[in-house]
């Protein structure tokens, strides 16, 4: 018995990069993608209006610099969209507890959630990186602690929209041009 031909190997359409998508996108599209990101309207709009970014570094250099540009009420609103990271669901419930009391008293002492960027770290680090943090932010003042969330909101910032425009999967992240 002989085989007939062999068929064409199927081709996957054209599929835009992230970047790309992001960067064509409807101007709400992308503000809805970076708000989701940032957590701050005027954030958003700044980086969105840019459009389009040559690569991602450049959009991640645009953030950080609108990130230094925040007002107080920008910052504030940033702040405000922010929660504590996820824990390991086998994390005794003693640990949530103990989390959960300090993140009230950071709130209740600073007037905004506490940010803390964990990069890399192991899960199983996570609340002990987090526990320690607060307690040495306890230690500054006002003023200095929303330098210092600032910064770190940056950081998790600058994660999300490489995540989000990289094509890394997340399911925090939305798709961009759906």
């Amino acid at each position: 018995m002989t085989r007939g031909p062999t068929l064409p190997a199927h081709r996957l359409p054209y599929l835009p990069k992230p970047l790309d998508a992001f960067n064509t996108a409807p101007a709400d599209e992308a503000r809805a993608v970076l708000l989701h990101c940032l957590n701050s309207r005027r954030w958003s709009h700044r980086i969105a209006d840019h459009r389009p970014y040559p690569d991602l570094d450049s959009l991640l250099a645009a953030a950080d610099e609108a990130a230094y540009d925040l007002s107080p009420a920008d910052l504030s609103e940033a702040l405000a969209g922010e929660s504590l990271p996820d824990l390991p669901e086998d994390t005794y419930s003693a640990a949530h507890m103990a989390l959960s009391a300090a993140h009230a008293a950071y709130e209740a002492r600073f007037g905004h959630a506490f940010v803390i960027y964990l990069g890399d770290a192991h899960p199983d680090e996570a609340i002990d990186r987090i526990l320690e943090a607060i307690r040495t932010r306890w230690a500054n003042d006002p003023e200095d602690e929303r330098v210092v969330a600032a910064e770190q909101l940056r950081r998790l910032a600058r994660s999300r929209l490489g995540t989000c425009l990289r094509g890394a999967t997340s399911h925090n992240a939305p798709a961009v041009g759906k």
